[in-house]
């Protein structure tokens, strides 16, 4: 975790970026386009993307007008809840591929554990894996009681688990269980939407080593071991939050931030969503 293009090694051997960005509400077009532009500009290689962002297209022109080797970059995108199912599923996957304009994907992930239907939805995902159109696959917003489930059948163990994670919810019982059983965590709305720079104790870690309050929960996060795609089309926010990887957090300060978890969700519950 020394610089931007560091990856951690998938339980399948896959590389994966440490920190990547998330364009999760950027307009599909210019505005999706430049944030990738930049964001390959300051030494990006992940990038998050879902189908109900309705961006994929984007996503897939910035990619291709990078000029970068493909081999080089992250691509990451989900199935939305209303394609779930196993033969909706692989429309689904055949539907982002085009909009994407790619024949596979570095990650691809089950958006929601939606009820009934994800276990159905994990098999097809099983079958793309198995085809190699994704070199990796996964969940998000899986909790204890829905990995469970979904272990209790499941052929491949999902590679990551995407899900909210931030000073205010750090769902440590669910981070030591993916570790268990060799699933990365992965960490959406990571720095609250901003809101960590509203927290004191952040504020006052990040003086100490001239760093904002979001540079210091990023650091938290791959401190962690936690993926982290921080979401943003402005293009100095995106280099702020690129910024994390010259300094390194103490044990206590570790500690201090973990003291912070209030349990608080800034999106649905999983379990009731």
């Amino acid at each position: 975790m020394n610089a931007i293009q560091d990856c951690v090694t998938l339980a399948n051997g896959v590389g994966m970026p440490w920190l990547g960005l998330g364009v999760f509400r950027a307009e599909d077009g210019e505005e999706v386009k430049k944030a990738i532009a930049w964001a390959f500009e300051l030494g990006y290689r992940g990038i998050d993307t879902a189908a109900v962002y309705g961006n994929e297209q984007g996503v897939g022109e910035a990619v291709r007008a990078s000029g970068l080797p493909r081999d080089q970059i992250f691509v990451t995108t989900k199935v939305w809840n209303n394609d779930q199912g196993y033969d909706e599923t692989l429309r689904a996957f055949d539907a982002s591929l085009e909009r994407l304009g790619m024949d596979r994907v570095d990650l691809y992930l089950v958006h929601w554990p939606v009820t009934g239907k994800f276990r159905d939805t994990w098999r097809a995902l099983e079958r793309i894996y198995a085809d190699g159109r994704s070199r990796a696959i996964g969940v998000s917003n899986f909790l204890l009681n829905h990995l469970e489930d979904l272990l209790a059948k499941a052929e491949v163990v999902p590679h990551v688990n995407q899900v909210e994670f931030h000073p205010r919810l750090l769902q440590p019982e669910l981070l030591q269980y993916c570790e268990r059983h060799g699933i990365r965590l992965e960490a959406w709305s990571p720095i609250m939407r901003g809101k960590v720079n509203d927290i004191p104790a952040l504020v006052e870690i990040g003086r100490k080593y001239g760093k904002t309050a979001a540079q210091v929960t990023l650091r938290w996060d791959l401190q962690h071991g936690v993926v982290t795609i921080p979401k943003s089309v402005r293009k100095e926010r995106i280099a702020e939050n690129a910024d994390v990887f010259d300094f390194a957090l103490t044990e206590d300060e570790m500690q201090t931030i973990d003291a912070l978890d209030r349990g608080e969700r800034l999106g649905p519950d999983p379990n009731t969503f």
